[in-house]
């Protein structure tokens, strides 16, 4: 299948350049910077010592850090401290996870106690549900009693 699926591949293909030619004109430019007057002269020196000195860098150097040697702005980078420069006293700032993680916890608490001292909607639904459920069963156990002392006389009555 084409490159770019059924319909074809538009455009030309992507041409990188070679981690060796960057390298060699990343020197060549530090070089200038350094010694603008000395350009024509170390031109011809520098291509044969750079030819040797990318080979070692290359070795020395796997994947993407040796093509591109620019420092990162937006990267931080972690600083070591030592023990004696900590401040451990200082209170630590909490992240807006953390802070919402505490207040759901709290408020989760003061919703406990409240619902139960039966100060909240639900608890008092619960409240009124056990008090219908209670007088259900006994009424239930009442209506049984009544059954059972109705069949014990009943028996009393057929052994006489």
């Amino acid at each position: 299948m084409p490159r770019g699926g059924k319909k074809g591949h538009k455009g030309r293909g992507k041409q990188f350049s070679n981690p060796e030619e960057i390298d060699r004109q990343m020197r060549a430019q530090k070089e200038l910077e350094e010694n603008p007057g000395a350009e024509k002269e170390s031109s011809a020196e520098s291509d044969e010592e750079s030819s040797s000195e990318e080979e070692s860098d290359s070795r020395k150097r796997s994947g993407v850090e040796g093509l591109i040697e620019i420092e990162n702005p937006n990267r931080v980078s972690q600083k070591s401290k030592k023990v004696a420069e900590l401040d451990v006293s200082a209170p630590r700032e909490l992240s807006r996870r953390e802070r919402e993680e505490i207040e759901k916890q709290k408020s989760k608490e003061r919703y406990m106690k409240l619902h139960l001292e039966g100060k909240t909607e639900q608890a008092r639904a619960d409240l009124a549900r056990l008090a219908i459920i209670k007088k259900q069963r006994e009424e239930a156990a009442k209506k049984r009693d009544e059954l059972r002392k109705e069949k014990e006389a009943e028996e009393a009555k057929a052994k006489r």
